[in-house]
C-alpha cells in the first residue's frame, strides 16, 4: 500500500470530533485588539513541533528573504440585513422583523442568503428592506428555499432598477460579524472587520489572518526582501454552515468564488520554479492556491476565476502552499480540519491547548499563529 493510500485510508478512520478541543468562553475575542497588529502570535514548527510564544508586530523576522506571502483582497460587505414580510395574498399583511444574512451572489439580482427565524419565510413571500427613518430601500422575492434557513431572493431596488444596489447596503447593511460574537456591530467594526488591503468587495466574512496587517508592518516585509502576492476568494455560506456529518469523509463544502490574476499566478510560478517558500495568508489563501494547483493539472498555474468547494483534511497534498499564517479556528470545523492536514492533526491540537493555558485570544478578533 502506497503512503498516499495509507494517508486517505487514515482520513476515512477520522470523525468530526476528532478534531474537537476545550476552549473556555472567555477566550473568545469579542472585540479586536487595541492597535491593529498587536496581536500575540504563536510560531509552530511545521516538522519539529516546538512553539513559540510571540507576536505579530515581529513577524518579519521570522519570515526569510526570498518568501512569497500571498494575501487575499477580498472586501466584507455588510451583508446582514433586517427586513420586514409582506404576505402577499388579496392584500399585503406586513409582519415581523427577520433577518436575513447575504452569502453568495447567484446571478443578476440573485441572492442566496440565511434567513432568521427561517421556518416561516415561505417561497412567494415579498421581503422589505427599509433604513433607519423605515423607508423602503430594498424589496426581495423569496425565489427558492433550502436546508437549514437558506433562501434563493430576487432583489429590486425600492426606487428605480438601475440603482447602485452596493451603495444601499453601504447604507443599510450591518457588518456580518460570527455569531460567537455577543454583540451587534458597532462603527469602529467597519474598518476593523476589514483587512487593510481588501480592494475586490464581495465577502459575507472576513479572511481573519489577514486582519492583523498594518501598511507598516508590509513595509518591512518587503524591506526584508519578501516578495507580496494577491489573490481573491471570497467568503460565502460555508464559513457559517456547521458540519452536519459525523465522518470527515462526508464533509461537503460550498463553492467560493475565487481569482487567481496575472501578477499572482506569475509570482507563484517564479517561487516554484526557485524553489522559494510559499506563505498562505489565511485558510482561504490556502483552498485558492491549492484549488487553482489541481485545475491546472500538473501544468504551471496560469491566470483564471473560478468557483472552488475544496475540502482540506489530514491526508491532503499540498502543492504549492509551504507556509500559513492563521487565526485560531471553531472546534470540529473544516477550517480547523485544513490546518491540521497541513501541520498534523496531534501538532495543532497540542497547539491549540497550549493557547488555551497562554491564554490566547480565539477566533476573528483573536490571535494569530504562524506555522513555518
Amino acid at each position: 500500500m502506497t503512503g498516499r493510500a495509507r494517508r486517505n485510508e487514515g482520513l476515512a478512520d477520522l470523525g468530526v470530533a476528532d478534531f474537537d478541543f476545550d476552549l473556555p468562553e472567555e477566550l473568545i475575542a469579542q472585540e479586536p485588539p487595541a492597535e491593529r497588529g498587536e496581536s500575540r502570535m504563536l510560531v509552530v514548527g511545521r516538522t519539529s513541533g516546538a512553539f513559540v510564544d510571540s507576536h505579530f508586530s515581529v513577524l518579519p523576522t521570522f519570515l526569510m528573504p526570498g518568501d512569497l506571502l500571498v494575501l487575499n483582497e477580498s472586501r466584507v460587505i455588510p451583508a446582514r440585513l433586517f427586513a420586514r414580510r409582506t404576505l402577499v395574498r388579496e392584500r399585503e399583511i406586513p409582519t415581523g422583523r427577520i433577518e436575513v444574512m447575504l452569502t453568495e451572489p447567484v446571478g443578476k439580482n440573485r441572492w442566496r442568503a440565511l434567513v432568521r427565524p427561517g421556518r416561516k419565510v415561505a417561497i412567494g413571500e415579498r421581503l422589505i428592506f427599509p433604513d433607519a427613518r423605515g423607508a423602503t430601500q430594498l424589496e426581495a422575492e423569496v425565489l427558492a428555499r433550502g436546508q437549514f434557513g437558506e433562501r434563493l431572493l430576487k432583489f429590486k431596488p425600492a426606487e428605480r432598477d438601475d440603482a447602485d444596489f452596493f451603495a444601499i447596503l453601504d447604507r443599510i447593511g450591518h457588518v456580518p460579524l460570527p455569531p460567537y460574537i455577543h454583540r451587534g456591530d458597532a462603527d469602529t467594526d467597519r474598518e476593523r472587520y476589514q483587512t487593510v488591503f481588501a480592494r475586490e468587495r464581495g465577502s459575507v466574512a472576513a479572511p481573519t489572518a489577514g486582519l492583523h496587517f498594518t501598511d507598516a508592518i508590509l513595509d518591512r516585509l518587503r524591506d526584508r526582501g519578501v516578495e507580496i502576492a494577491r489573490i481573491t476568494l471570497h467568503v460565502g455560506l460555508g464559513t457559517f454552515a456547521p458540519l452536519h456529518v459525523e465522518r470527515v469523509r462526508d464533509v461537503r463544502l460550498h463553492r467560493e468564488r475565487y481569482t487567481l490574476g496575472a501578477e499572482a499566478a506569475a509570482a507563484i510560478k517564479r517561487a516554484t520554479r526557485e524553489k522559494r517558500r510559499v506563505v498562505a495568508v489565511g485558510t482561504t489563501v490556502v483552498r485558492t492556491l491549492e484549488a487553482a494547483a489541481r485545475a491546472a493539472r500538473g501544468r504551471e498555474l496560469e491566470p483564471h476565476a473560478g468557483e472552488t468547494e475544496i475540502f482540506i483534511a489530514p491526508g491532503f497534498e499540498f502543492r504549492i502552499v509551504g507556509g500559513l499564517l492563521t487565526n485560531f479556528h471553531l472546534p470540529q470545523s473544516s477550517l480547523l480540519m485544513l490546518v491540521s492536514a497541513f501541520a498534523g492533526r496531534e501538532c495543532v491540537l497540542a497547539a491549540y491547548r497550549h493557547a488555551v493555558e497562554e491564554r490566547y485570544r480565539f477566533f476573528s478578533y483573536g490571535d494569530c499563529m504562524l506555522i513555518a
